[in-house]
């Protein structure tokens, strides 16, 4: 393991970028992990809408943005992104970026919408990618296309990102967000714990069927197999990924236009009935919902020997675990498959030309490819283009923490499908979630509880038809 290797080699990155932020002191409200939020630095203040600055442009020639961002990951993530939007503004004198710790992307949502309903929305923000169907049928965000073909680099730039992640980025064929903060979801496991059962901690399960027999033998009076988030919010993601696995054709949950919802197939009912084995008949993973947030907390405290989590988790994990641990794909079952998540950059609509341009430029220095590279090696994120792989920075990371090229891989090597993307997703989300929670402590079989979802999606999703 090289878990000192790569400390200091993502402490020095995260200072890098963070130098300035880290100045700043505050009481944060907790984060989407459970943990402390990070001290709210004088680049980053809290969402208020009394306080928080629609970003028209300031003194002289200056034109100034506000950059609304959400954090829904352990480590030193908002202190990264400060320290990142505070080289951006010591690069040049022409424009100055105030970013916003807006909470989670559920926080970040809703405060858009307070501040786009109070009349004074920030210039841009990053918001899920899954969202794009919603921001662009809200008038909040604006495409893209005119921007990059003014540009003289525009489409090499747009064509060195990685189509796993860029394929999410529109909207009626038109472009309406560009890949930041973007993961996979891989499979987390504690070798020690599988050598203590005499697993080989070199070969991490490959199927459904061994996931299930690999977590009973892990399973104990002090710790479950296996750990999935079923909470409101989460369980969609890890559904995703379950339902592409056990896909035919790598059929998703949803149509590509986002109008249509495919919930209760018979792969589908098969996917959750498998989720409710594993609770009920193997009794390797904990009953009732399990918090996304908890997991990696329960992981590192050795509390269940393997999690679906996010590749965005890898720098926390690397960095304090006290066992050795490897990283996987995600099992398959019909197929090798995984779902994308993250976060993209949108630049707000009815903003000047002054600041749609100004934005845009803030947006390029942001996932420029040494820039995104070094953003990845501190956070865990995949890095989101072509390029950064050919970086030094990205190969010595992959030589250190070779469990970060895992992400790379399978986004190379499996069936990769879009996180649940439909329009008005909050709502979408919400009716599975429920409806998945239902059957998982016992109101409805995984037949019932899919039909239902299924029915009320149906209606919700009338109005886009």
């Amino acid at each position: 393991m090289h878990k000192n290797k790569f400390r200091l080699l993502s402490l020095a990155l995260s200072g890098a970028f963070a130098a300035a932020s880290l100045a700043g002191c505050g009481s944060g409200a907790n984060n989407s992990n459970g943990t402390a939020a990070p001290a709210v630095s004088e680049t980053s203040k809290a969402v208020s809408t009394d306080e928080n600055s629609s970003g028209t442009d300031g003194g002289g020639d200056t034109i100034d943005l506000t950059c609304y961002y959400p954090v829904n990951v352990g480590g030193d993530t908002a202190n990264i992104i400060d320290g990142m939007v505070d080289e951006f503004n010591k690069s040049q004198s022409k424009i100055h970026v105030k970013s916003v710790y807006s909470g989670n992307y559920d926080d970040t949502v809703t405060a858009l919408q307070t501040a786009k309903a109070g009349g004074n929305p920030p210039e841009l923000f990053i918001s899920l990618a899954t969202q794009r169907f919603t921001m662009a049928s809200t008038n909040m965000a604006m495409p893209l296309d005119d921007l990059i073909a003014n540009d003289p680099d525009g489409k090499t730039y747009i064509d060195d990102f990685l189509d796993g992640f860029m394929v999410d980025s529109y909207v009626d064929g038109k472009i309406y967000s560009i890949p930041f903060q973007r993961s996979t979801e891989i499979l987390y496991y504690n070798k020690d714990a599988f050598k203590e059962v005499g697993l080989d901690p070199d070969s991490p399960p490959t199927t459904w069927e061994e996931l299930a027999d690999y977590a009973v033998k892990l399973t104990n009076s002090k710790r479950y197999g296996v750990g999935i988030a079923l909470n409101s919010g989460s369980a969609q993601w890890t559904f995703t990924g379950f339902c592409l696995q056990n896909s035919k054709n790598g059929e998703n949950l949803m149509s590509d236009d986002g109008k249509k919802v495919f919930f209760n197939t018979k792969e589908n009912v098969e996917a959750l009935q498998f989720w409710l084995d594993l609770q009920n008949k193997y009794k390797c993973m904990a009953t009732g919902i399990v918090q996304w947030t908890d997991l990696p907390t329960q992981f590192l405290s050795g509390d269940v020997a393997m999690i679906y989590h996010t590749t965005g988790n890898m720098a926390n994990i690397s960095s304090n675990a006290t066992f050795d641990f490897g990283a996987c794909y995600l099992p398959g079952h019909v197929r090798q498959a995984a779902p994308t998540g993250g976060g993209n950059f949108y630049i707000t609509k009815g903003i000047s030309e002054e600041k749609q341009q100004a934005a845009w430029e803030f947006i390029k220095f942001m996932t420029d490819t040494e820039r995104a590279a070094k953003w990845s090696v501190a956070t865990g994120y995949v890095p989101v283009r072509k390029s950064c792989f050919e970086t030094d920075t990205i190969k010595d990371y992959y030589s250190s923490i070779p469990q970060a090229k895992v992400a790379y891989d399978q986004l190379e090597n499996a069936t990769i499908g879009c996180e649940l993307t439909t329009y008005n997703a909050a709502e979408i989300w919400r009716v599975l979630n429920d409806n998945i929670q239902s059957a998982v402590i016992g109101d409805a079989t995984a037949q019932q509880a899919l039909d239902n979802a299924q029915k009320e999606a149906t209606e919700v999703l009338e109005d886009y038809q």
